[in-house]
Parts: structure tokens; C-alpha cells; sequence
């Protein structure tokens, strides 16, 4: 197996920039993942010059990856606003050079949810082909390898254990990988307590290319019948959990890359939270260097 590389989620904020810098510059950080899709929506989607920067400085070296997340990829039809997506996503692949593109799996191209997290879809041959029907699209239009990230979100134990099967079909390409995020697994872990093994091994670990590891938060049910369930909201500390299944995963997925740690922008407030984020990396680095201690 090649080296593995690690690195962070790029945000342009300042918070992401006074903890993530020290990492910079002591050339921890092999590659940059960087949402290019996150304020195409907006009118005013311009960046601080330093982020503008970073981002191509990793593209010029041949170490960023691209990571939508507007698309929608399992929406039953493909929508006007969905072309346009693809259309300046071929624009954005002329612009910066990715090592490959990835989206996630899921849909919210509906009223009201659009603004929101991606939603499960059944487990269907109907929605296979849709999606199979998307992910070429994403190919055609990028002219890269592409990438599916898993869920954290399910409606029931059943479709949460089903989703790793479902991606391995979704993912029947030579072309196609699984990103596999790790916080988005414990969630499902933790929220129909399934075994972390066992749920870790129902996914297609051979189409692994990436990893992505965060922290999140815990929500009161609304239902009552339970304490709390746990939910991927990428603004706190990585837990021990998810460090555990990663010591897992870089054994069991054969064509690992990638390993990424994810924390959204403005989440952090002070050295303390600062710190936190840089012994996470840390942290996150010497597993993936096959350093346990």
C-alpha cells in the first residue's frame, strides 16, 4: 500500500486559519479538501485572499480534492438548478486541479429541504440507476474519478445496516469510490446500537479511497423514548469512538489514500478549541503512520 496521505478540510475562517496554520507550516498536511460548491448559491461568494491562496497553492501541487456538497446526486429527476451545478463544475475542474470530486449520498433537492442536510433514499433498483445515472454525469462533467460519501442519517435500523450494500451498487464503476466517513458511521452505530465491527465491515471497504473523520453533538429525541441520539454537526472534537474505528478501517480498506479531518468554520473560539483541533490531527496522524501510542 502507498503512503497514506492525511489532511483537513479547508474553511475560510479565520478560526480554521489560526488553528490550522502551525499544521501548514510544519508540512503535516499532505493534501486539502475543499468544498468549491459551498457558496455557489450566494451572490456574494467571494473568499479572504489568504484562503484563495491556500487553495491554490494545494492545487498547484497537485494535493486538493474536491468535495461537493449542493448537488443532490439521488434526487428522482435531475433538476435546471442540477445542470447548472454540473455545467460549473466542469468550469471549476478547468480552473483548479483535483485529484478527484466527490458528493454525498442522499437527496434534498425538494422545497424546504434544499438549505438542509441529504436525506436517505429507499434501497431500490429504481434509485440505484438514478443515482449510477448521476455519478456519470459527475464524471462526464469533471473529467475525475468520483466519490460517494455515506449517510450519517437513517430511518430505521434495517436501512442504516442496507446502506453500505446500496453504496456497492451505486458504486459499480471503475471510476466510482466510496468516501467513507467514519463520525457519519458512529452516528449509525451509536443511534440503533449496532456492533462498530460488524457495521464497519457491511460497507464495500475495497472501494474506500477516502476517509473523513469529525466530532458532532448529541440532540435530545424527540420522541421521548430515548436519552439522546448523535448527529454529524462537524463542530466539536473527534471522540474516541470514531478514533477507534479509524485504527479499524486503515487495516480493512485496501486502497486507502486519503484521511481527512473535517471541523466547520466558526466553531472554534480560543487556543483551548485550538488545540483540541490540532491534537485531533495529531492524533489522526499517527494512527494513519501505524503509531498507536
Amino acid at each position: 500500500m502507498p503512503k497514506l496521505k492525511v489532511g483537513l478540510q479547508a474553511m475560510p475562517t479565520e478560526d480554521f486559519r489560526q488553528a490550522a496554520t502551525p499544521l501548514i507550516l510544519d508540512e503535516l498536511v499532505d493534501v486539502l479538501e475543499w468544498s468549491f460548491d459551498a457558496n455557489w448559491d450566494k451572490a456574494d461568494h467571494q473568499y479572504p485572499e489568504w484562503f484563495e491562496s491556500l487553495i491554490q497553492v494545494y492545487s498547484d501541487e497537485n494535493s486538493l480534492l474536491g468535495h461537493g456538497i449542493r448537488l443532490s446526486a439521488l434526487s428522482a429527476k435531475t433538476s435546471p438548478r442540477q445542470l447548472k451545478w454540473l455545467a460549473r463544475l466542469e468550469h471549476e475542474c478547468t480552473e483548479r486541479n483535483y485529484l478527484h470530486i466527490s458528493e454525498h449520498f442522499g437527496f434534498f433537492e425538494a422545497a424546504g429541504l434544499i438549505d438542509g442536510a441529504p436525506l436517505p433514499v429507499p434501497y431500490t433498483k429504481e434509485a440505484v440507476a438514478i443515482g449510477r445515472n448521476m455519478l456519470s454525469k459527475i464524471i462526464e462533467a469533471s473529467s475525475k474519478d468520483v466519490g460517494l460519501e455515506n449517510l450519517a442519517l437513517a430511518f430505521n435500523k434495517d436501512e442504516a445496516q442496507n446502506q453500505g450494500k446500496f453504496l456497492e451498487d451505486l458504486l459499480d464503476n471503475s471510476k466510482c469510490f466510496l468516501l467513507l466517513d467514519l463520525h457519519n458511521l458512529y452516528c449509525q452505530i451509536f443511534n440503533f446500537n449496532l456492533n462498530p465491527k460488524d457495521h464497519l465491515s457491511s460497507y464495500p471497504l475495497h472501494k474506500v479511497r477516502q476517509i473523513h473523520l469529525s466530532g458532532g453533538s448529541f440532540s435530545k429525541s424527540w420522541s421521548g423514548k430515548r436519552d439522546a441520539i448523535r448527529r454529524d454537526t462537524h463542530d466539536g472534537p473527534v471522540p474516541a469512538e470514531v478514533f477507534g474505528l479509524l485504527e479499524m478501517a486503515v487495516t480493512m480498506c485496501p486502497n486507502l489514500e486519503f484521511v481527512i479531518l473535517e471541523r466547520l468554520g466558526n466553531t472554534m473560539d480560543g487556543e483551548d478549541d485550538f488545540n483540541q483541533f490540532r491534537a485531533d490531527f495529531e492524533k489522526m496522524h499517527r494512527i494513519v503512520r501505524g503509531d498507536r501510542s
